[in-house]
């Protein structure tokens, strides 16, 4: 359909019913005409890293659309993908789609927690691993630090937990061809066992990486944290 703006004709996008919602979607031929029109140079999708439900919500039968409760931060996310089992190659060929439209690609992207919550949270991944490693633990230790006000926040100042976020950053920026990220929640990630740093282990590993020193690297600037 279309809409006039001060003299200007906008056509909109008509999505397939199957594709709305979807990467695939994203990639048709009358959404990347219309972003374009828009004269917009980047698309920013909203966290698209494996996800998974909050409790407080399924147990109300309701689900979670924002994607800020990352599980898995090698995997996109197949609830969003036309077929979920080609979900991988579905994202890479959005991609590929938005680049050959001049538009580069930038993703929001959640390292400062996990959907595992607070101690009264479910036990899927990292508790399970490697709890006081994976996490920042409260001085007593069942407990823990809540800097993001979501339950919990990942240890940065653990260097295999580090490796494993700069690894996920190289992963998408090389493997899927991103073209930055927008870190939500940034200052967690400055964070060291004293408060934050500008010159913490994170940030100083971004700005020595050869690939991540090279993409665009977009801070929310605050967290629920002292100081």
């Amino acid at each position: 359909y279309e809409t006039h703006v001060r003299g200007y004709t906008m056509r909109h996008p008509a999505v397939p019913e199957a594709l709305r919602g979807t990467y695939a979607g994203l990639a048709t031929r009358d959404v990347l005409d219309y972003v374009r029109a828009l004269g917009v140079t980047a698309v920013e999708l909203l966290p698209v890293h494996t996800f998974v439900d909050d409790s407080y919500l399924t147990d109300k039968g309701l689900r979670n659309y924002w994607g800020y409760s990352t599980l898995g931060f090698f995997a996109p996310s197949r609830r969003y993908a036309a077929n979920p089992d080609f979900a991988f190659a579905e994202f890479k060929e959005m991609v590929a789609r938005l680049y050959a439209q001049d538009l580069e690609v930038v993703l929001d992207v959640v390292y400062n927690h996990t959907a595992e919550g607070n101690e009264r949270g479910p036990t899927l991944s990292f508790k399970g691993i490697d709890n006081a490693s994976y996490y920042r633990l409260a001085p007593e230790p069942r407990y823990y630090i809540n800097d993001t006000g979501t339950g919990n926040t990942v240890n940065l100042s653990n260097s295999r937990v580090l490796q494993l976020v700069m690894d996920s950053l190289r992963y998408w920026a090389q493997e899927m061809q991103v073209d930055g990220f927008r870190f939500d929640l940034a200052t967690i990630l400055g964070r060291e066992p004293h408060g934050f740093e500008e010159d913490g282990r994170f940030l100083d590993a971004c700005r020595q990486d050869p690939v991540l020193s090279q993409v665009k690297l977009i801070a929310e600037p605050w967290d629920c944290g002292p100081g």
